[in-house]
């Protein structure tokens, strides 16, 4: 469906400090650590590209030591930079995270008037053969960066491209009715949809998941990943579901996680792998990237995720 396309990515790019002590609501001084690499479409361009993806990311740094580092690492994991723009006049963008005990997390984001926001329109003229757009939904929040997706998704579709969608719903980013608006808007122009069971509840609230499930796949999409966290996962296309077992790890950053899962099975789709083995390797590319702290710091190599899936595989032969 996508194999050999160009994956293609617009949206924020960030440093995060994340708090090790639960429960302080990023209100108590205590010890953090960063500046992680974040953002959820570099985290997703990352991954996608250290799985062998081709993936060009479109976004802000500013020229200072967090843009520098950041632009670094992700030349290092293989992915496209030469449409990031380093800002001399405005700084990287900060995001703070800290947890609670029941898994929920307190964000506090500077992106608006920072280098994050305010890079230029992607230029899609210099990008050759077929390109799948990727949309993180969190992007949508941005009055600034949420015109230049839409445009995107336009020149993309009018191009023959596909478009895929991590839904991404976070309350922190989207508090408007046109965050909404554009995030169902791109929702219905999606072939491939990319949620969580948080993102179900967000558009579909008081239903069911199976319900949640069956409106998504009403529309455009012909392919639904649905994370469950440490539920697993499930994987629905055309004439086919899988369920996928959850691996057992322990958790210490959730963050990134789904971004990880997202880039893997969009970059090995981009490589020909069946929708079996591309949900199968991304949920245990999910699973790994809660074992290290930090966003970014959870991406892994194939070598790594197939690691995870021998183990699994040993321990219950014939387990999804």
């Amino acid at each position: 469906m996508i194999k050999s396309h160009t994956i293609l990515v617009l949206g924020e790019i960030l440093v995060e400090f994340v708090s090790h002590t639960k429960n302080c609501a990023l209100a108590s001084i205590g010890e953090y650590s960063g500046p992680y690499p974040s953002g959820a479409p570099a985290i997703f361009a990352d991954q996608a590209a250290r799985v062998g993806g081709r993936a060009v990311m479109v976004g802000g740094l500013g020229a200072d030591g967090f843009g520098r580092s950041t632009l670094q690492r992700l030349q290092d994991d293989r992915v496209d930079v030469n449409q990031i723009v380093m800002n001399p006049e405005l700084a990287t963008g900060v995001a703070f995270v800290s947890y609670f005990d029941d898994g929920s997390r307190d964000f506090i984001y500077h992106i608006a008037g920072s280098a994050a926001d305010s890079f230029q329109d992607a230029d899609l003229r210099p990008l050759t053969g077929p390109v799948v757009l990727h949309v993180s939904a969190a992007s949508l929040g941005s009055p600034v960066i949420r015109p230049r997706i839409l445009s995107a998704l336009a020149a993309v579709r009018a191009a023959g491209g596909k478009i895929s969608c991590d839904p991404n719903a976070r309350p922190e980013l989207m508090r408007d009715q046109t965050a909404r608006e554009a995030l169902e808007t791109v929702i219905a122009h999606s072939d491939i949809l990319l949620p969580s069971t948080s993102d179900l509840n967000y558009l579909y609230p008081g239903l069911s998941e199976t319900a949640a499930l069956a409106h998504l796949l009403q529309g455009h999409a012909g392919i639904v990943a649905l994370k469950r966290g440490n539920r697993g996962a499930l994987v629905i296309g055309p004439d086919q579901q899988f369920e996928l077992a959850p691996h057992p790890v322990t958790e210490i950053d959730p963050t990134g996680a789904g971004d990880c899962f997202c880039g893997t099975f969009i970059g090995l789709l981009t490589q020909g792998f069946s929708l079996f083995e591309a949900g199968r390797h991304a949920n245990a590319a999910g699973a790994l990237a809660v074992t290290r702290r930090g966003p970014m710091e959870g991406n892994t190599s194939l070598a790594e995720i197939r690691g995870l899936l021998a183990v699994q595989d040993a321990a219950e032969p014939g387990s999804f």
